[in-house]
């Protein structure tokens, strides 16, 4: 005997047979609101970043006469003083960004730490907010006049018998530099590590010292390596901070550092040799890509601390 199947069928919805019925007017009205609302951002950062980005990849492999594609200028930027730009660059990015990172890491801990610090915090992140976007020619103008061979302070330490120019320092050369990156800098770092270490609970310090563990077991196998993350992703910040300034050392040393920052200045200026127009570009592209390095590590790591940190 042939056995019968009861097929069910699904009512109709209202607005057809079996189809899913729409998102509410409501919800396509929020939607449309974020849509309308992060539409200025986007075309932000797709003329001010994406669109140059592209042009100078495009312009980094061409050749400045005939258009044709060339690897000539990208061999150029890495070759002779060029690459030495780069080495220079890559130093004082290194230098001005584990050493105001440690530095700013200690200032930043005694504030979290001190008595009455509800004060202290907010005027340190005021101060440290106003230096840390103090740059460019103001910054080299006070440095000059206070550390400058015939600058204010210059003349104070002379008149004590402690010529700093005499003993191998100079304002205008490398040294000169990661001095006065150091100025904003150590600042920024304060601010962005600040809230990392406002993200420990005092949950975990008192949990450890219940289990009898000192302070720096508490530092070595809980406060330290959940921090770690967020230190390095700070100190990662600091060098893409310093490897693309350019303001402060242009007008600091007046282009006799070899910066690659400067160095593409110049190709903007004109100073460039006949069939090296591209060169700037191809040089640009590489600030770009160890940018884009920097900051997809810089977002690894702060992804990694947020779980940690919330």
């Amino acid at each position: 005997m042939a056995q019968q199947t009861d097929t069910v069928v699904a009512p109709d919805t209202p607005g057809g047979s079996g189809a899913r019925p729409g998102r509410p007017l409501g919800a396509r009205l929020r939607s449309t609101r974020v849509l309308i609302g992060i539409l200025p951002f986007t075309i932000y950062v797709f003329l001010g970043l994406v669109l140059p980005a592209v042009a100078i990849a495009v312009g980094a492999f061409q050749d400045s006469t005939t258009g044709d594609f060339t690897l000539s200028n990208i061999k150029t930027a890495a070759s002779g003083i060029y690459l030495h730009g780069f080495g220079t660059t890559l130093g004082v990015a290194v230098i001005t960004s584990i050493v105001p990172g440690i530095v700013g890491f200690l200032v930043a801990y005694a504030i979290f730490t001190a008595k009455r610090g509800a004060v202290l915090r907010r005027c340190v992140i005021t101060a440290s907010g106003v230096f840390a976007n103090f740059g460019g020619v103001p910054l080299a103008f006070l440095f000059i006049a206070t550390l400058g061979s015939t600058g204010m302070v210059t003349r104070w330490l002379i008149d004590i018998g402690l010529d700093p120019y005499t003993h191998g320092f100079n304002l205008y050369t490398f040294s000169g530099i990661v001095v006065v990156y150091m100025y904003f800098q150590i600042p920024l770092m304060v601010l962005v590590i600040l809230p990392a270490l406002e993200g420990l609970r005092p949950a975990w310090r008192e949990a450890a010292n219940n289990l009898g563990a000192g302070a720096w077991q508490y530092w070595r196998y809980v406060g330290g390596p959940v921090l770690l993350p967020a230190f390095l992703g700070c100190v990662l910040l600091l060098f893409g901070s310093a490897f693309s300034a350019y303001a402060t050392a242009e007008a600091l040393t007046s282009g006799s550092v070899p910066l690659t920052a400067i160095q593409i200045g110049s190709f903007l200026n004109g100073n460039v040799l006949a069939g090296q127009q591209n060169v700037g570009k191809a040089l640009g592209l590489g600030m770009i890509v160890i940018i884009a390095l920097v900051m997809t590590a810089y977002a690894v790591l702060q992804r990694k601390s947020a779980q940690w940190l919330r």
